[in-house]
């Protein structure tokens, strides 16, 4: 490694000779270094030297640095009986009141995380940073999620509120109805004619996921479920992306061109309308998170001949015009086996999974 006064004596003998005429790049190759480092060793100076600024070369140490007394110091202090429960935030004013100053409040929030004393104190619990569960569906009517959103009513401040559930494998939507309150009763209704309709049996596997709101979380919401068989499952607290589905749902319903944002004027319009979406979104949407089937040919099972029916067309198609394909595949039309629900990033054999039934193949996430 080259000395501080070596490297010193190089920068100025390279700004010597710049000063004559010559060009910098030529006169740090004569020396034997590149013009970068030039530029590396001239970037900081500190009382007349000339520092190393790599990441791996040794530096000085800072000159608010404490020292070793004055660190001992603030650890003996903060252990001190009189501040042992109180924060840094606490002991710097008290400290100050007497005329006393050790260090920043920053600066012994530091020393204590350094010296792990910096601990959660009675009752309180470190936050986990709880990770979502994750949810794998290989057939319908194994994960349901719903939500609720609103509807704009006849005036302002008035809303109709829309229960939507849909089923995660194959995104259709197994139950529905608008009223003029949210809450966990007609939400029980809701789930109970879902059950009925999709003929589900309560020895089946099927959990209910939806976020935190008050209609989701009411006794009479989970009595139901638990009488039926439902295991509940709830997003994380204060997150907004744990029931992606939901959401993106809703989405599409209030970019229909017919939605009516200025409002609806009765109850009955207000069914009537969510009644065309939930069959235009149905029977009719191809949806692009499953293979741009329907989601009623998806839960119907339906989806596997239509995407082997289209993998013909597109080979028929690869047939006749071979040189568009340039010696590629056609499009993969194979049908989807798993969904997921809030994997992992990227890892799903890490994540809290409970797996409805085994499944393989390709994946299907949100």
């Amino acid at each position: 490694m080259i000395s501080a006064a070596d490297r010193e004596k190089a920068v100025e003998l390279i700004d010597e000779v710049v000063i004559n005429g010559a060009r910098r790049y030529k006169a740090c190759n004569e020396i034997g270094i590149d013009v970068r480092t030039y530029y590396r060793w001239t970037g900081k100076k500190k009382s007349g030297d000339i520092s190393d600024n790599r990441p791996g070369s040794v530096h000085p140490a800072p000159a608010n640095k404490l020292s070793k007394e004055e660190r001992k110091q603030v650890i003996e202090t903060v252990n001190e009986p009189r501040f042992t429960s109180k924060p840094p935030c606490e002991i710097v004013p008290t400290l100050a009141d007497e005329g006393t100053y050790i260090a920043s409040e920053s600066t012994i929030y530091r020393i204590l995380r350094e010296e792990k004393m910096q601990n959660h104190r009675g009752r309180s619990a470190e936050p986990s940073g709880k990770k979502p569960t994750t949810f794998v569906a290989t057939a319908p009517n194994q994960v349901w999620m719903w939500d609720i959103t609103y509807l704009h009513g006849p005036h302002k401040g008035f809303f109709y509120y829309l229960y939507l559930f849909i089923d995660l494998f194959s995104r259709d939507v197994v139950a529905w109805d608008v009223y003029e309150e949210e809450n966990a009763e007609l939400a029980a209704e809701v789930v109970r004619r879902a059950c009925f309709a999709q003929h589900h049996l309560s020895t089946e596997p099927l959990v209910l996921h939806s976020d935190n709101g008050s209609p989701m979380k009411g006794a009479t919401m989970l009595e139901t479920l638990y009488r039926l068989g439902i295991t509940p499952s709830n997003s994380r607290p204060r997150v907004s992306n744990d029931n992606p589905y939901a959401e993106s749902v809703f989405k599409t319903l209030k970019y229909r061109p017919n939605y009516q944002p200025k409002g609806v004027s009765s109850l009955e319009e207000a069914r009537k309308w969510c009644a065309d979406f939930v069959k235009w979104y149905s029977y009719e949407h191809h949806h692009s998170g499953i293979k741009f089937l329907t989601p009623h040919e998806v839960h119907e099972g339906k989806g596997e001949a239509v995407l082997a029916r289209r993998h013909k067309v597109y080979e028929a198609a690869k047939a006749k015009h071979p040189e568009r394909w340039n010696g590629r595949k056609t499009r993969d039309w194979s049908m989807f086996t798993e969904v997921f629900l809030n994997p992992e990033n990227a890892a799903f054999d890490k994540a809290e999974t409970r797996e409805i039934t085994p499944g393989k193949q390709q994946k299907n996430t949100a």
